[in-house]
Parts: C-alpha cells; sequence; structure tokens
C-alpha cells in the first residue's frame, strides 16, 4: 500500500497516456488488442511507443525504427547510470529495474525523502507497479479501440503536466531552488536554441555542466 501511495501521481499519468497507445496501436496497425498488450510488456517505452506504431504505420524499416527509438530515449543513458551506478540490486531484479527504469521511475526515486522509508529493493517493486498502469491503461484502450475514438484535445498535456508534479515534488524534497533555476534556464534556452531537439540539447546541457562542477570539486579538492 505504501508502495502504491508513492507512485499515485505516476498512475494519473501513465493510465490515460495507456489508453491513448492502446486505441492508436489498434486504429492505425489493425492488429488485435493482445498484441497492443504484449508491446507494452516487452517494449515498455512510452513515446517511443507512440513513435514505432506511427513509423510502422508508415511502413518505416526496422532499422529505421531501430535508430528514431534510440534517439529518442538515448536521455535514459544520462540519468540511468546515476542510478544504476549505486545500486545494490542482483540478478533479474536488477535486470528488470534497467529494463522498466522510465523518467518517472527515476524522478520518484531521486526525489523521495529519507524519511519515506523506501529502500533499494523496493525499487523494482516500485517500477513493476508504474509499469502495470501502463500495461493497463494499453489493454483498456486497446479493448475499446475497435468501438470508439479518443478525442486527441487534451491528452498531450497528460505527460508534460505528470514532469511538473514530479519536478515540484523533487523541489520540495531538494529545496534547491538555484538548481531548479539553472534547470528552468537551461530548458528555455535550448527551446530557443533547437526546439525539436530540446530534451536531448537540455540533458547534454546539465550533464556538461554536472561534469564541470565536479572537476571543479576534484580540483578544488587537490589545491588545498
Amino acid at each position: 500500500m505504501h508502495l502504491f501511495r508513492l507512485s499515485l501521481p505516476v498512475l494519473f499519468g501513465y493510465l490515460p497516456l495507456g489508453m491513448a497507445f492502446g486505441v492508436l496501436f489498434v486504429t492505425e496497425l489493425g492488429l488485435d488488442w493482445y498484441w497492443a498488450v504484449a508491446f507494452s510488456v516487452i517494449v515498455f517505452a512510452g513515446s517511443a511507443q507512440f513513435l514505432s506504431v506511427g513509423l510502422i504505420a508508415n511502413h518505416a524499416g526496422l532499422f529505421e525504427v531501430f535508430v528514431a527509438v534510440f534517439l529518442l530515449n538515448s536521455r535514459h543513458i544520462f540519468y540511468g547510470l546515476t542510478l544504476l551506478s549505486s545500486l545494490n540490486l542482483t540478478g533479474w531484479r536488477k535486470a528488470y529495474m534497467v529494463f522498466a527504469l522510465t523518467d518517472e521511475t527515476f524522478s520518484l526515486i531521486t526525489g523521495l525523502p529519507k524519511e519515506s522509508g523506501l529502500q533499494q529493493q523496493d525499487y523494482w517493486r516500485l517500477a513493476g507497479i508504474n509499469q502495470s498502469y501502463w500495461v493497463f491503461g494499453t489493454l483498456i484502450g486497446a479493448l475499446l479501440g475497435a468501438q470508439l475514438t479518443l478525442p486527441d484535445l487534451g491528452l498531450e498535456i497528460v505527460l508534460p503536466a505528470l514532469f511538473v508534479v514530479l519536478a515540484v515534488e523533487q523541489y520540495r524534497t531538494r529545496r534547491a531552488a538555484g538548481l531548479m533555476l539553472i534547470a528552468c534556464l537551461i530548458g528555455l534556452i535550448a527551446i530557443w536554441l533547437w526546439q525539436d531537439q530540446m530534451l536531448l540539447l537540455s540533458i547534454t546541457t546539465a550533464l556538461v555542466l554536472m561534469l564541470i562542477n565536479y572537476l571543479r570539486q576534484r580540483w578544488t579538492s587537490h589545491s588545498i
């Protein structure tokens, strides 16, 4: 029950988006509902799943799909390593954590205060709960896809709204106003310079700044 309460913000984002994906999968590709569910169980890549459906519907090759999905999900490399380098899970639990680590799960894990009682052994369980929301939403959308057409209006705001909620929770936990201000500036500058690839540019810039800060701290410690 404790993990369920912690995952509620993700539930309200994943369920409607999973439903939208289920409808899109069935209507665009004309496949049976269980293929949509299998896709969410085996792939579980959120926005990359929407992209894949569009590419497949337009008869893109497997290599084109692979490159597009890799570029879209390359952000996982940056924050995944910061968590997995200190992860004490082993065996299939660690393998599943690598597979199921999403932006929202990472934000929940890193944004929770110590008094929340969340242990590393709970990480993979939390990731599994979050995936179950997405799979359940996909199931509902896929079953209804042949009978209903969900309006697109409003669906595109669900995931950004979820990110805003998680960012607010991060601030409430860390209370790092300067860091939040820098993050906002990076995002605005990235939109101004390269709107189509804003996320990738933002993550790369943040990574460079963190590397510079790390090297500065190392240099300072050696100089003392």
